[in-house]
């Protein structure tokens, strides 16, 4: 394999790691966002989640 093929799966696991990890933040906070409104969804009158 040539340098460049190295530099091109470095750079190609690097940004699989940053995928993953935006993911992983986006899924963090629709899981806060869903949990929030399970818990005040009967406080204030709106429709249960399930």
């Amino acid at each position: 394999m040539s340098w460049i093929g190295i530099v091109l799966v470095i750079v190609g696991l690097w940004l699989a790691l940053k995928v993953a990890g935006f993911a992983l933040k986006l899924l963090m906070w629709a899981l806060v966002l869903l949990g929030l409104y399970w818990l005040l969804a009967p406080l204030l009158g709106l429709p249960p989640v399930f």
